[in-house]
């Protein structure tokens, strides 16, 4: 038996700002590591693909608002820097497809 991925160590090296911020992205990485593990079977985010986190921003949270979807961006850019991966490769793709 595996231990579940523990999303707030992940990105405790990453989570600034006020103790509300933090947890709102804490909650929202829970929500996108769901959604990526039931549709994909992803287990954590080192499997994750640039394709997993485009389909969540733009199909999972396609009928959410804008506000919404504009948060779940900040918290991506937080999940992928801590991936250590480059940053324009993701605001640059999805940004580009609209």
């Amino acid at each position: 038996m595996t231990k579940p991925f523990d999303m707030t160590l992940f990105l405790s090296g990453v989570l600034t700002g006020s103790k509300v911020t933090q947890l709102r992205h804490l909650r929202q990485a829970q929500i996108l590591h769901a959604a990526i593990q039931q549709r994909w079977q992803r287990d954590n985010p080192w499997t994750w693909q640039l394709k997993h986190v485009r389909w969540f921003l733009t199909q999972h949270l396609k009928d959410h608002s804008d506000a919404t979807r504009y948060y779940y961006r900040l918290t991506v850019l937080l999940v992928w820097t801590r991936l250590g991966n480059d940053r324009q490769l993701l605001i640059g793709r999805s940004s580009s497809r609209r």
